[in-house]
């Protein structure tokens, strides 16, 4: 049983060497632990880091490309180098390298694909209160277009099997947290979480500039996610809105040329039409949305199929 410790990087050379110190060296029912990182285009001498401290397997890119990006780069460089178990950490040792244990156990004994770190994000002194309630809420959201129980989604701790790593696909370009969770939800790959520590904060997020700013993304990622993956049931939600609207007041028409006034409330009859008919498109753009999915959920089979044969010939050879 082999364990991947994939780390994404970008300018961490004063960090890094916290982190991999951190990690474990020995885990009950892992016979291989090996450590990736993916340098994200970092201009500081952070690969030099890794290398001197032997990092087994390093993914390079020219320039930035995002925190997601990164992601699913290693996750294939991963699946690519043998891994049955991939977990993702950070490099600023945010989290606490020793549960690491905790993360992987559920996957050996076989409860879950995916394990999440829930993080004790009430305690956490570092995070502001605002930004404790934005955490929970967006959880909150995210459960609820995932229909899972994950109570900490944006905490990039977590552990994946080989099989749910093959089937990970991430189309934004902010972060695969969010994402990655609706997608498994509606995929039906098994998901828990477990208590994990973090540690003391070495640097500040990188990830977002402002409150403002980490808020819009999120909730952009979440929506997007929602309706990528569940389609009909968006826009069928806002159409049946607008349909609404438009009925009631078209009927409020109706009485008052019923009444013998309507005459006064053409403008009604105007706003009404075009609710009503917004109303049903935006259905049928649910129905046309719904297709889509189904053959991107093909597209996702593809995928998976195309990297179980790599990852089959690979280690064949």
């Amino acid at each position: 049983m082999k364990l991947i410790i994939q780390i994404p990087c970008y300018n961490e050379a004063e960090t890094l060497e916290i982190a991999l110190n951190d990690l474990p060296k020995e885990i009950n029912g892992i016979d291989d632990i090996e450590v990736l990182i993916i340098n994200d285009g970092s201009k500081d001498n952070t690969v030099e880091v890794a290398r001197k401290w032997g990092v087994n397997h390093i993914v390079n890119f020219k320039r930035n490309k995002g925190l997601a990006k990164g992601f699913m780069a290693g996750i294939d460089a991963c699946l690519r180098n043998g891994a049955d178990i991939i977990v993702n950490t950070d490099a600023d040792n945010q989290y606490n390298g020793s549960d690491i244990e905790k993360l992987v156990q559920p996957i050996l004994e076989e409860k879950a694909d995916i394990v999440i770190g829930e993080r004790p994000i009430a305690e956490t002194e570092h995070f502001s209160p605002l930004k404790k309630k934005l955490q929970k809420f967006g959880s909150w959201v995210v459960r609820k277009a995932s229909k899972s129980d994950i109570p900490d989604a944006p905490s990039g701790f977590r552990a994946y099997s080989r099989e749910a790593a093959m089937q990970m696909n991430v189309a934004n370009e902010y972060t695969y947290t969010l994402e990655t969770i609706v997608q498994a939800g509606r995929n039906k790959i098994s998901m828990t979480s477990v208590p994990i520590r973090t540690n003391g904060e070495l640097r500040p997020s990188r990830l977002f500039s402002s409150m403002f700013g980490y808020v819009k993304k999120s909730m952009l990622t979440i929506l997007r996610a929602f309706m990528m993956y569940k389609p009909l049931m968006f826009f069928t939600f806002l159409g049946s809105v607008l349909f609404g609207v438009g009925a009631i007041i078209g009927i409020r028409f109706l009485i008052f040329f019923i009444m013998g006034t309507g005459n006064g409330h053409i403008q009604s009859l105007i706003l009404a039409s075009i609710l009503l008919l917004i109303g049903f498109q935006t259905f049928v753009i649910g129905l046309q949305a719904d297709l889509i999915s189904a053959n991107r959920k093909i597209l996702e089979d593809i995928q998976y199929r195309v990297r179980k044969m790599d990852y089959d010939q690979t280690n064949k050879d």
